[in-house]
């Protein structure tokens, strides 16, 4: 099997992990501890292995593109968030479901973003250009964001400088930085680029093991929260169709190809879900819903990426 095909089924790896998971921490509840042990070094492998494929050094290529940058500044920093918050207000004052819809829509994604557009016939190239500049936008911006969104009490109740720091730091940071010394190692010498590669599998398989220990570690959270996930699905799904034509809308404003476009409408389309991952998992006692609404929310767009695939190319910018 070659990675294309294992990134094609991932939606169905991460289900039966999901599902296995589950069955595992009902029938020996035991080892949830455990696995939320295990989950902190696990999911700083998966962040490390993922920003790797991220040209880190390499921002000012997306320069060389103005309207596209233009277009996906506009589309995800911008229109996006005002897009999130309008939503916002058809869901409950439930502050951990209203946090977790935050954390997930309004950062672009950085990893399958690249994939989906390779494989729904966009500009591969463009995509790789941008990817940094949305990582560094996106740190930068989400604290912003959710001061903006969230009540006063909430904000400071969910996001206390104390638990969301040394996350950062572990788990963000950290990887980062060792991401980047990586590509700066490996662009020393053009055969070292085959680790990148080797690097590149890992993704896949470790983001199935996260979601397995999320599921292990909080089976009594993921079971109660089927309520609260059909509320948030109709937001998820609208999303991506509000994603899709706003992408139309900005290709056709800006006199894009349509290669471009579809590019631009997978930037919309997928958010950062495993990046915000390490901040929900840090919320104090109380906030466990935080979490499953994130990880809901990357399989709910694993399933519009599908279908994204079959408009996007056939329909929406033939």
């Amino acid at each position: 099997m070659d990675r294309m095909t294992l990134e094609r089924r991932q939606v169905w790896i991460y289900l039966a992990a999901i599902v296995g998971g589950l069955l595992l921490g009902t029938l020996a509840p035991e080892v949830g501890p455990n696995f939320e042990v295990l989950l902190w070094p696990v999911l700083a492998t998966l962040l490390y292995t993922t920003f790797v494929q991220v040209p880190l050094l390499h921002v000012r290529d997306a320069f060389r593109d103005r309207r596209f940058l233009l277009a996906v500044v506009l589309g995800n920093f911008l229109l996006l968030p005002v897009v999130v918050w309008l939503m916002l207000q058809w869901l409950p004052a439930e502050p951990a479901l209203r946090l977790g819809v935050l954390l997930v829509l309004l950062v672009p994604c950085t990893d399958w973003f690249i994939t989906f557009s390779q494989l729904g016939r966009g500009n591969t190239a463009r995509a790789i250009a941008v990817t940094p500049l949305n990582l560094l936008l996106q740190l930068l911006l989400l604290p912003v964001y959710l001061w903006l969104m969230l009540p006063v009490t909430d904000f400071s109740e969910a996001l206390r400088p104390e638990s969301m720091l040394p996350a950062a730091l572990t788990l963000i940071g950290l990887p980062l930085l060792a991401a980047a010394l990586t590509e700066r190692w490996v662009e020393t010498q053009p055969e070292r680029a085959v680790w990148r590669e080797r690097l590149g599998w890992w993704p896949v398989p470790l983001l199935a093991l996260v979601v397995f220990l999320i599921a292990g570690a909080q089976v009594g959270t993921v079971l109660k929260a089927g309520p609260i996930l059909l509320r948030v699905l109709p937001v998820f799904v609208s999303f991506l169709l509000v994603a899709a034509l706003l992408a139309r809308g900005l290709t056709h404003w800006l006199q894009l190809p349509m290669d471009v476009g579809r590019t631009l409408a997978f930037s919309f389309g997928t958010r950062n879900s495993f990046v915000v991952l390490p901040f929900a998992l840090a919320l104090p006692v109380g906030w466990e819903a935080t979490v499953v609404v994130v990880v809901f929310q990357s399989l709910v767009e694993l399933f519009g990426m599908a279908f994204y695939l079959w408009w996007l190319p056939r329909r929406l910018f033939r």
